[in-house]
């Protein structure tokens, strides 16, 4: 055995999906990078791994998880509690990221942490009032003011409202000020009235006109008026108006731009409505047809009338957004797409199917890739593609490569990282690739 080799077993077994927690925790351990290890940044955590690395005596490793999107997030709700003070302020500025749930009691625990800084960030989250008025009393200016809202002043005593009105900090004075702004009963200037939609549809600022173009309380009649807007984005607002027939829609000289586009408002909100799908999936206009692609769910005949749609990107939309995508179009849109997500199509729910296992000899070699999606193939297809140059390295990794192969290939120089990142790899053999790569048992906790 090289020291290459040893080290390609390290690096393998880091992205191994099946490592149990005891090979977690030796690898752990025996991390001794500098930098932010990415191999931890980037793998998904399960509960025991989250708090195993929440229980790192490394740094390192507990600040790879503040920006994490992929860990368990009631084992992160340790990080409140971390020894470093650098730790829990980064973790009360993210601890709702990436939609993560903040666990029930995390904003009270931060909200009483000895460091002012993140006492502060607490009061981005939901803290109860009395938590809140407690920190209208902290002995930190910035944590006053942050915490003051209309809703806290009226629950305070009058002796605190005294003491913050008498406060001769900045912040406090500030927060104070907008409060009673907000409360005082003056009357407010007088707005002027609102412009009339002839107004609006022959205003000379581009935004009013664009703004009217889209605006559903704007009649129809008049807002065809704006079908001869010098703008053209203002004429393609118009062009996508829910109140239009087909034949006023083709009737306007719009030009589709490059790029991505929103999808116009009753797409958004009633595009789930089988009427409204039908409706835009027959369009003519074709950024109807991608903004009703865009639906996570859709009738079986939307979808059908979608994916043999003329656009390429009604279709590619259709795969990257719709449940319902069907499988060949699905497959099509990964083997040839050149876009900057064309692997992830590989996710899709309709893609991994029997019958992939055809493309193993395909020039294509994205397609031989996806032969190994093929539920139903065995150990012959992931033989066959072991030594492709293009998807061999994913064959390795391939549970379903016999186990006598696995093990050889282990000491194969160019193929020891992929089959020691293979989750068939029993955890009996991780250890003792471990050991002979000279690392150490995890400590005793």
């Amino acid at each position: 055995m090289t020291d290459k080799i040893a080290e390609a077993w390290v690096g393998g077994l880091k992205w191994n999906p099946a490592l149990t927690i005891p090979v977690f925790e030796r690898l752990l351990a025996a991390d001794d990078q500098d930098d932010l290890p990415h191999w931890l940044t980037s793998r998904p955590l399960d509960r025991e791994m989250t708090a195993a690395v929440v229980a790192s005596p490394l740094i390192k490793h507990r600040l790879s998880l503040i920006d994490h999107a992929r860990v368990d997030v009631d084992a992160l709700a340790g990080l409140a509690r971390d020894p470093s003070p650098r730790i829990r302020f980064q973790y009360a500025i993210t601890a709702g990221d990436f939609g993560r749930r903040v666990p029930d009691g995390v904003p009270e625990v931060l909200a009483g942490d000895s460091k002012a800084g993140v006492r502060a960030m607490a009061l981005q989250w939901d803290l109860p009032l009395h938590v809140r008025a407690r920190l209208a009393e902290d002995e930190d200016a910035r944590v006053r003011g942050t915490a003051l809202t209309p809703e806290l002043w009226t629950h305070l005593s009058a002796t605190v409202r005294e003491a913050l009105l008498a406060d001769p900090a900045p912040q406090v004075q500030e927060a104070v000020a907008a409060i009673l702004s907000d409360g005082a009963e003056v009357l407010p200037e007088p707005k002027p009235p609102l412009s009339t939609p002839e107004e609006r549809v022959s205003s000379g600022d581009r935004s009013v006109r664009w703004d009217a173009a889209l605006d559903p309380d704007v009649p129809t009649t008049l807002a065809l008026r704006l079908a001869e807007d010098p703008d053209p984005a203002v004429v393609l607002a118009l062009s996508m108006r829910e109140d239009l027939t087909e034949e006023q829609r083709s009737a306007i000289a719009y030009v589709v731009p490059h790029g991505y586009h929103m999808p116009p408002t009753w797409i958004v909100e009633h595009g789930h409505e089988p009427a409204v799908a039908r409706r835009a999936a027959a369009s003519g206009h074709v950024l109807l047809r991608r903004s009703i692609a865009m639906q996570r769910d859709l009738p079986a005949d939307v979808v059908d009338l979608l994916a043999r749609d003329e656009d390429f990107f009604v279709k590619l939309t259709l795969c990257q957004s719709c449940a319902q995508a069907p499988h060949e179009l699905v497959v099509e849109m990964y083997a040839y797409w050149h876009g900057l997500t064309w692997s992830f199509l590989r996710s899709h729910p309709n893609f991994a199917m029997p019958g992939l296992a055809r493309y193993a000899d395909h020039p294509n070699p994205r397609l031989r890739h996806a032969a190994l999606d093929d539920p139903d193939a065995g150990p012959d297809l992931v033989m066959k593609l072991i030594d492709d140059p293009a998807v061999g390295c994913w064959a390795l990794r391939d549970p379903r490569l016999p186990a006598g192969e696995l093990l050889r290939r282990l000491t194969v120089p160019g193929s020891a990282w992929y089959a020691a990142a293979n989750p068939a790899l029993p955890p009996a053999t991780m250890h003792r690739l471990l050991d002979l790569a000279g690392v150490g048992p995890a400590p005793v906790r």
